[in-house]
């Protein structure tokens, strides 16, 4: 990849979990009365067909991984965890009212925070509590996020008893010095334990997340933790570029400098050489920053072109409604987008008192859901088309000019009536959603709030 081509598109810009982007939504358009009617709506569509998906924060944490830009909080206290299960049962049998029939779970993912803070009696309790109103769907994949340091054998017994059959878990670096700065130490021994304990235990899909772009970290380290990761072959990978946000993060990412990170062109080495030892591993990249082997379901559904991309991150099949539950959780009905209170207090006091306790989202217009169309197809399959009517909008000629430099750079190719993004292009997917972006052109953050594209 050429130098000159990092420097140029390597911007701030969104990672496109949701379009319109996070900073584009209010508190103002969305509220739980007309959330619940976009819920309704999408749960009536598509619950009998393809069912719905859930996601479940579970915010806690025992230490503060410096480099992590998820919504936590951070304590050594294990009390919190029954009065907070307590919350999200109240809070999917506010949801289960709305639903005319049962819900059909066709995905359920654990997310954090750590998951695994949480005892194994709390866990079962928790999706027990959630599943004795629902019954799963046909071909359902139930995953959960866990700390190698602290998920155990009666972790990973209870939750596959409960239909789990994926676990994701976080790894980042296998270096020392990266490791202390970051403050996540945990022995690549004891990673394999824990991924061999998970295989044991009959897990199908086992993930390891890798992180690029960390504090101190070399091109040595990056090849040292591949290689560590070939000798316990995952199923699949997500290798992520570090985002450093600290003016959003706080404290956590002002642990070290920003001297301290490889930037630009060293970054982009550290992904490029990742991606081609992952190529002669066996891994097939799944849309952006993912890879998989070929017998894992996301290589699949990206085969099948059923690759779907929320804020679960990239999924297996796609279901027009997301229940978010807990503090912080994201719900999406395709027609709208919610987002709970972010502190625990408030998320336990409005969801014991039965709200829905959203307090921030947006009600998507049909420019936007088109938009979004776009967005998704380039971010899963890196093509788009607009051959048929309904995937046209009015200012769709100005967002195909923006795109004819980025041709002439050889990042896509472009016809009459569709878009293609080429293998080697593929980092600058971002940069080309950035081109469909309408809120974005129309209103540019006069700060900087979103991290470097490439």
């Amino acid at each position: 990849m050429q130098d000159n081509l990092i420097q140029k598109y390597n911007i701030p810009g969104p990672r496109y979990t949701s379009y319109p982007t996070v900073p584009y939504w209010d508190q103002e358009s969305i509220d739980p009365n007309n959330w619940k009617d976009t819920v309704d709506t999408a749960f009536r569509e598509s619950n009998r067909s393809e069912g719905i998906s859930l996601y479940i924060h579970l915010p806690f944490c025992e230490s503060l991984c410096t480099f992590c830009g998820c919504h936590k909080r951070i304590t050594k206290r294990h009390d919190v965890e029954s009065p907070y299960v307590d919350a999200l049962l109240k809070e999917w049998d506010s949801y289960r009212r709305l639903f005319a029939t049962t819900p059909r779970i066709k995905e359920l993912h654990l997310g954090g925070g750590t998951p695994t803070f949480f005892s194994p009696d709390n866990l079962t309790r928790l999706i027990d509590g959630v599943m004795q109103h629902a019954t799963p769907a046909d071909e359902f994949e139930f995953g959960f996020e866990a700390h190698p340091n602290n998920t155990t054998r009666e972790h990973l017994h209870s939750l596959y008893d409960l239909g789990f059959r994926r676990c994701s878990f976080g790894v980042q670096d296998y270096d020392p010095l990266v490791q202390k700065t970051i403050n996540r130490i945990q022995p690549f021994e004891r990673v394999r334990q824990v991924t061999e304990h998970a295989r044991e235990t009959g897990y199908t899909s086992i993930s390891h997340d890798l992180v690029f772009g960390l504090p101190h970290q070399t091109l040595d380290n990056v090849i040292d933790t591949i290689d560590k990761t070939n000798q316990l072959l995952p199923d699949r990978l997500a290798f992520y570029s570090y985002a450093h946000v600290p003016w959003i993060k706080g404290t956590g990412q002002r642990g070290f400098s920003e001297a301290d990170l490889p930037r630009d062109e060293a970054k982009r080495a550290l992904y490029e050489t990742g991606k081609k030892l992952f190529s002669e591993l066996g891994y097939i990249e799944i849309g952006m920053d993912h890879f998989a082997l070929e017998s894992d379901s996301l290589f699949r559904s990206m085969r099948n072109k059923t690759l779907h991309r929320n804020f679960m991150g990239y999924t297996a099949s796609k279901t027009r409604l997301m229940v978010g539950l807990g503090m912080s959780a994201i719900g999406d009905s395709w027609y709208a987008f919610a987002q709970n209170e972010k502190t625990v207090p408030e998320y336990q006091a409005r969801a014991n008192r039965g709200e829905l306790p959203v307090f921030r989202g947006h009600l998507l217009s049909a420019e936007d859901r088109i938009i979004r169309q776009h967005i998704l197809n380039i971010m899963c399959h890196f093509e788009t088309s607009w051959e048929r009517p309904e995937m046209q909008f009015s200012e769709l000629r100005d967002c195909l000019c923006k795109l004819e430099e980025m041709e002439t750079d050889g990042l896509l190719r472009l016809t009459e009536q569709k878009l293609v993004v080429p293998e080697a292009a593929r980092p600058f997917v971002r940069n080309i959603c950035m081109a469909f972006d309408l809120r974005l052109m129309r209103n540019a953050p006069e700060t900087r709030i979103f991290s470097m594209t490439i």
